[in-house]
């Protein structure tokens, strides 16, 4: 018999090499189960050596016939030849029960299954296709699940390795954070650093700066003190110089005198004459201005008025006055051609504060507005005289700041008359004129009709409105005053001559304590001179000036208390408080400018 060709009846879809998706794989398996499970079980007869290459198949089905069965079999079967008749008998056919169910129990299968018969005849080519299609289906089921299980395996390396990769950047998310927050720290202290570096090169910068402006202020001070020095060299030089002159125009005056004299008795006489009356002249002056006080004198005691000053004291505030009356013409003030003068000066004290900065700029303003060509010198001291000291009325006296504002006023002084030395007379003389106790001088009215508005006038009580001041506002000013000089008097400042300083304030105390009554007005002069001025005093004179505080408490109070009125029992508690307290002994307020005394900060 011949032979067909064949081909395998497996769809070109199953080729295992395609690239599949799992769920491709999956619907391919669950079709070969159901078209395995729908087709018959078909028991196949055993292929020929050349189809199965003369191996064979392991668990085969053999099944052979017995002698007696063989001739009957050989009847039935007509055209098969003897050899392949045996090969069917010897060899057997292969089928399998695949799609059977097995059961124990043997009733299960008699009379329910059709018998089978195993030997029938079957087409070789359709049994070798199935058996061939069998085991085509077995190789791509376990390729299938080859795959299937190396997919799986992948699937769980790729899990393991994704695991493994959160992990790994867990533990580089956690490093890094570490990493930050040590540099984090690091550059924190690095800025804590850089921070102390530059707040210490600002506060040696600042150091610098005040060293500079410290440097630059003792500079300026020596450089005024040379010119101050050297101004006075001018000024003795000049001084000589016109002395040498007056010299030399006496010594041409006497010969042409004695020249003359020769030829005329007469002419002679009337030049000497005239020389003696202009000699006269000058010293008439000083007699006139040194008894104009004391006729005062006696004019006051005959009119009821009794003087208490002592004579030195007179005479030089009658110096003083004739000064102003003969250097400075009456109502200054007035005049136009001095008004402009008047309001610079007025304005420079205006701006005057107890700071130290503020106290040097004014004392330049002034000197220089004293040392202007347009305007006169005696008429530009006499006004600052009068400006400086009249600050009492325009400030606040009753203030806790007035005293500093009045040591303001005493430095600005200083430095102003170490400049001008004219301007101190002119100081003193408007001091006397204001406050009688700046002498010191007391009037006492010896009776009741003495009492009148020119005796209070004269004490110093100003009118307002045609009416006298209270006496409270009288006593107010006369311890404003006496603070405003006192403060003048303990000014001190290193390298600058004071013209009118602690010695002076010394003879003051001295003098008032000699020849002025303890009544209210003198206890109250006395307490604001001993609180302005008390610690300067006591730091130069020591022990003398505690002599002078127990005079004060054996003798002065004593007398004050026998008048005993609520003025003056309010001034001797002021004045034992200032005793009993040691007050003398602590610095008074506002004698530091600025957290730095003044003649340290500007002249050190």
């Amino acid at each position: 018999m011949g032979f067909e060709r064949v081909e395998l009846r497996c769809p070109r879809a199953l080729d295992p090499h395609q690239s599949w998706t799992l769920g491709d794989v999956l619907a391919e398996l669950d079709a070969l189960d159901a078209t395995r499970h729908a087709a018959p079980p078909t028991p196949l007869k055993q292929p020929p050596d050349w189809a199965s290459n003369g191996s064979a198949r392991e668990k085969a089905f053999v099944m052979r016939v017995d002698d007696d069965e063989d001739d009957t079999e050989d009847e039935d079967v007509d055209g098969i030849s003897d050899g392949e008749s045996r090969a069917l008998v010897a060899r057997g056919a292969r089928f399998f029960c695949n799609g059977l169910e097995s059961s124990d129990s043997e009733d299960e299968l008699d009379g329910q299954v059709e018998p089978y018969h195993l030997m029938e005849k079957r087409n070789l080519e359709k049994s070798i296709l199935l058996e061939l299609e069998r085991e085509h289906h077995l190789k791509v089921q376990e390729e299938v699940r080859s795959k299937l299980a190396a997919l799986e395996v992948g699937h769980q390396n790729e899990i393991q390795r994704t695991i493994s990769a959160f992990a790994r950047l867990q533990k580089y998310a956690e490093s890094r954070k570490e990493i930050d927050r040590r540099l984090d720290v690091h550059f924190q202290r690095r800025i804590a650093e850089v921070l102390d570096k530059h707040l210490s090169m600002v506060q040696r910068d600042h150091e610098q700066k005040s060293q500079i402006v410290e440097r630059r202020i003792r500079d300026d001070a020596a450089l005024e003190e040379a010119k101050r020095k050297e101004q006075a060299i001018k000024e003795e030089k000049l001084r000589q110089e016109r002395a040498r002159q007056e010299a030399e125009a006496r010594q041409k005056e006497a010969a042409k005198l004695a020249a003359e004299t020769r030829k005329t008795a007469f002419e002679a006489a009337q030049k000497e004459a005239a020389e003696k009356e202009a000699a006269e002249k000058e010293a008439a002056k000083l007699r006139e201005a040194a008894a104009s006080q004391s006729s005062q004198n006696s004019q006051n005691n005959n009119a009821g008025i009794k003087v208490f000053a002592d004579k030195y004291a007179l005479e030089a505030e009658s110096r003083r006055r004739a000064l102003v009356h003969n250097q400075v013409p009456e109502n200054i003030h007035l005049r136009k051609e001095f008004a402009k003068y008047d309001r610079q000066i007025a304005k420079s004290i205006s701006k005057l504060m107890p700071t130290t900065d503020n106290v040097r700029s004014r004392a330049s303003e002034l000197i220089k507005a004293l040392d202007g060509q347009d305007c006169p010198r005696p008429i530009a001291c006499c006004l600052f005289a009068n400006k400086i000291i009249s600050i009492v009325k325009s400030r606040n006296t009753k203030d806790k700041t007035f005293g500093n504002l009045a040591f303001a006023c005493g430095y600005v002084m200083l430095l102003v008359t170490n400049q001008v030395p004219d301007a101190m007379d002119y100081l003193l003389a408007e001091f006397n004129r204001v406050c009688i106790y700046t002498v010191p001088k007391h009037l006492h009215a010896l009776n009741a009709q003495a009492r009148n508005r020119d005796y209070y006038r004269l004490i110093g009580y100003q009118e307002e409105n045609g009416q006298l001041e209270s006496t409270e506002s009288y006593l107010t000013y006369v311890v404003a005053y006496v603070k405003l000089y006192a403060a003048m008097i303990q000014t001190e400042i290193k390298g600058v001559r004071h013209p009118h300083g602690l010695a002076e304030g010394w003879k003051w105390l001295a003098l008032f304590l000699n020849a002025l009554p303890a009544t209210t007005a003198t206890a109250c002069a006395l307490h604001a001179f001993l609180k302005m001025a008390g610690f300067a005093l006591h730091k130069k004179y020591g022990s003398q000036f505690l002599k002078i505080l127990d005079v004060i408490s054996r003798c002065f109070l004593p007398a004050l208390k026998d008048q005993g009125n609520k003025m003056q029992s309010e001034a001797v508690n002021n004045l034992q408080n200032y005793l009993n307290d040691k007050i003398y002994l602590q610095e008074p307020e506002g004698q530091y400018l600025v957290q730095q005394l003044l003649s340290k900060e500007l002249f050190m």
